[in-house]
């Protein structure tokens, strides 16, 4: 945890980001680092946890990081919750809350509020739209006989 804080603190430092760090760890060494790159890349998928994992995957060739452990300085927002799950990252440490990060200005604990909203609710005009066309792509995927699960 102590390196996600470091990671955390310099790269806000730095000027990269927000003061968001994160290292993730398999059988007991660091494998990844990444701190928030949002501001310095004008990317707002570039969170900590996002770098860290993307980082991860390249060094081990795999997009199952099943093994792995993450530590971050604050609780996960949503997307990088979600990319934890993608990732298959069986356990998550964490020093700050998304309350925490909601008392300094961050977003996080807003959109926790708006994921379980049905769509029509939601703060962002959400629309259905072709579904039928849309469906091709999925029957498609269901049928192939050679796809990669993940």
């Amino acid at each position: 945890m102590r390196e996600a804080i470091m990671e955390a603190e310099a790269g806000m430092r730095g000027g990269r980001g927000g003061p968001f760090g994160c290292v993730v760890v398999r059988r007991g060494e660091i494998i990844a680092r990444g701190s928030n790159r949002v501001t310095s890349t004008n990317d707002p998928t570039a969170h900590a946890e996002i770098t860290a994992i993307r980082d991860a995957c390249q060094t081990l060739g795999t997009f199952s990081l099943e093994d792995c452990e993450l530590y971050t300085n604050c609780e996960p927002c949503p997307m990088c919750l979600a990319a934890i799950y993608w990732a298959r990252i069986p356990r998550v440490f964490y020093g700050n809350t998304r309350t925490d990060a909601a008392a300094i200005g961050f977003d996080d604990d807003f959109i926790y509020q708006q994921i379980p909203l049905p769509p029509e609710r939601r703060a962002i005009d959400m629309k259905l739209l072709l579904r039928d066309e849309a469906q091709k792509a999925f029957a498609e995927w269901q049928a192939k006989p050679d796809k990669v699960r993940y």
